[in-house]
C-alpha cells in the first residue's frame, strides 16, 4: 500500500531558481483566525524541477478541464493577472491565495 496524503489546499508557491516549492496546507481542528474560521496549517512541501512543475500544472489544468465541461464545477470570473518579479529581484516569487471576497476558507477562490 502507498502512503496517501490529504489536503485542504496549496498555501503558498516558491520559485528559487529552477526549483518549485509548494507548500501544502490542511485546516485545523482546534485554532481558529480572528473571523473564527479554522486556520490554515502547513502539512508538508512539494519540491519541483521547474520542467516537473509545469508538467504538473498541465496536468491538472487537463483534469479540471473535464471537470468544468462534465458540469462538476464551475468557473468563477477571471481574478487580475499576478504582477512578475522584476530583474534582479532575487527570483523568488511567494504566490498566495488571499482575495478582498469573503468566503470559506476551505472553498477555492478561483470556484463557486
Amino acid at each position: 500500500m502507498h502512503a496517501e496524503l490529504y489536503t485542504d489546499g496549496v498555501d503558498e508557491i516558491t520559485v528559487s531558481g529552477t526549483i518549485v516549492r509548494v507548500d501544502l496546507v490542511s485546516l485545523s481542528p482546534t485554532e481558529r483566525d480572528a473571523n473564527n474560521a479554522p486556520k490554515k496549517v502547513f502539512r508538508q512541501r512539494l519540491i519541483f524541477s521547474i520542467e516537473a512543475f509545469a508538467n504538473s500544472v498541465e496536468v491538472m489544468q487537463n483534469a479540471l478541464r473535464g471537470l468544468v465541461e462534465a458540469g462538476v464545477i464551475k468557473r468563477s470570473e477571471p481574478r487580475p493577472a499576478i504582477e512578475t518579479p522584476k530583474p534582479g529581484s532575487g527570483g523568488v516569487r511567494p504566490v498566495s491565495s488571499n482575495t478582498s471576497s469573503p468566503q470559506p476558507s476551505n472553498v477555492s477562490v478561483n470556484f463557486h
